[in-house]
């Protein structure tokens, strides 16, 4: 049950031939310091490339470009800058395949799902703009013969901090509710994904005015010169829920009031009643899962299955015998279904939560293993489904960021809510069942930022997307979003006697 290797072309094509560089500024550029980081490929172990490994005087630098890009950037209005947009994402559409290969062949994702990721980039940078056209403010009726309203400016520079799961997805959709309100931005793609990001600072340096957007790349030491800036007022991070923590306790540390937005990680909650028609649960726990998108490395993917007893043994044989035809492989070919996990640090991290699920007690129904006959070096993990799970379990209370699913039987229907509302995550949870009332009465029960009924993992641009507890600050992909990049400010006029002024003008 694997995928043959793919030939090494579309490592010579896509990745032999590029100089990875950062934008700051409107020009590509090395490191101050000229230091470099290694990149590996995640199919095979070999190494791919060398990307710059920038530090704080490069941050400065991006910064201050920014800073002096942001003026006339804000002056160009909504129209202006959906021009830009527009011509972003035909330059995206000219570049798709490469853009798609990068990611594959850096991060690990299967090349088909990378175009996919691609191609939904239209939907927001089209609905964005059509957003931003229809901003308004708002009149109040505080006191009479005075006018009371609302106006909206851009923070200035934008810190935006992106995650390894999704890399070109999230860093052409990710900046542009900053980006279409007026503000400018520095850019840090994860560290361990970051080829993409590179290849796309050469199509925002031609769509987008010098200064505009702004790349660096680099570890922990960039993230923290962002986070920490005395002029970043407004930061955006996707990641880890420690990362996010960290965030926070390092900009208070700053001495600077910021703004931030924290999309962070889940173990979400799939609920399935016994009324369920069982081949559509199991087809939206596989799809839930993001298996064949980026390996459950997703925030939002519904690892823990929580199913009626009735109905248990009979869902987890479908699940195995579905979970048998995904092809496990090389990421950049095409027969790929699941690709390696983006690196060995978390391969053994992942592994580890499975010797942890065995040891504990939980039954491992398939999977987990390495397959046979792909690349040695490759960070492959078949996908696990594990069955007998209870909260007491590492694997059904923390969040693994891989290929595992773990199904808890259930039979009591507040012992089940208790269990699914029993962590300090929050971020999703779908419900399966064909009465609607009891779909909404456990919706609105359940402790989650998203919830689906009946589907699992869409997205639909518009609705505000985020989590509870630890799993979200703020509310992205809607207007919630946009009106986040700017800063409200009261206008009062007092507007004085009009009998009067009418006197004075008239008489």
């Amino acid at each position: 049950m694997t995928a043959t290797e793919a030939a090494a072309d579309p490592i010579v094509d896509h990745v032999g031939s590029q100089d990875f560089k950062m934008l700051i500024g409107g020009s590509f550029v090395d490191s101050v310091t000229g230091a470099t980081r290694e990149v590996f490929d995640p199919s095979t172990g070999g190494r791919l490339a060398d990307i710059p490994l920038a530090g704080a005087d490069d941050v400065q630098q991006a910064y201050e470009a920014a800073a002096a890009a942001q003026p006339a950037w804000e002056a160009l209005g909504v129209k202006g800058r959906a021009d830009c947009f527009a011509a972003f994402q035909t330059l995206i559409h000219e570049n798709r395949e490469h853009l798609a290969m990068l990611d594959a062949i850096d991060c690990g994702n299967p090349v088909k799902a990378m175009r996919v990721d691609i191609d939904i980039c239209d939907t927001y940078l089209e609905g964005w703009p059509a957003f931003a056209q229809s901003m308004t403010g708002e009149v109040f009726p505080a006191s009479p013969g005075n006018l009371h309203y609302t106006a909206h400016r851009p923070y200035g520079v934008v810190g935006r901090i992106t995650a390894f799961n999704h890399p070109v997805m999230f860093a052409i959709t990710r900046p542009l509710p900053s980006l279409i309100t007026g503000n400018t931005l520095v850019m840090k793609p994860s560290d361990e994904t970051s080829l993409s990001t590179l290849a796309l600072a050469r199509l925002f340096g031609e769509a987008f005015p010098p200064g505009v957007v702004n790349i660096v790349t680099g570890g922990a030491e960039v993230g923290d010169t962002i986070v920490t800036h005395p002029n970043i007022k407004r930061l955006a991070f996707t990641g880890s829920v420690g990362t996010g923590l960290l965030i926070q306790k390092r900009a208070a540390e700053s001495g600077y009031i910021k703004h931030a937005s924290l999309e962070l990680g889940g173990k979400n909650a799939m609920i399935v009643f016994p009324d369920v028609d069982l081949d559509l649960a199991v087809e939206g726990a596989i799809y839930g899962m993001n298996l064949d998108v980026c390996q459950g490395q997703s925030c939002g993917s519904n690892s823990r299955i929580l199913v009626h007893a009735k109905i248990h043994d009979e869902f987890v044989t479908r699940m195995a015998a579905r979970l048998d035809e995904f092809r496990v492989g090389v990421a950049y070919d095409e027969a790929t279904d699941v690709g390696p996990v983006v690196s060995r640090a978390h391969f053994d991290r992942v592994t580890g939560y499975i010797e942890s699920g065995i040891a504990e007690g939980a039954t491992l129904v398939r999977g987990g293993g390495r397959p046979d006959g792909l690349p040695a070096g490759g960070h492959f993990i078949e996908p696990a489904l594990f069955a007998d799970v209870s909260l007491n379990m590492r694997i059904g209370r923390e969040e693994i960021f891989g290929p595992v699913m773990s199904v808890f039987a259930w039979d009591d229907y507040d012992t089940m809510l208790r269990d699914a509302n029993g962590l300090d995550l929050g971020l999703t949870a779908s419900v399966w069942t064909n009465d609607l009332a009891i779909a909404h009465k456990t919706a609105a029960a359940l402790d989650a930022g998203y919830v689906w009924i009946n589907d699992s993992t869409r997205h639909y641009f518009g609705t505000p997307f985020g989590g509870s507890k630890n799993s979200a600050l703020g509310r992205e992909e809607s207007q919630d979003e946009l009106l986040s990049y700017l800063e409200q400010k009261v206008v009062h006029t007092r507007l004085g006697d009009a009998r009067a002024s009418l006197s004075r003008l008239l008489g």
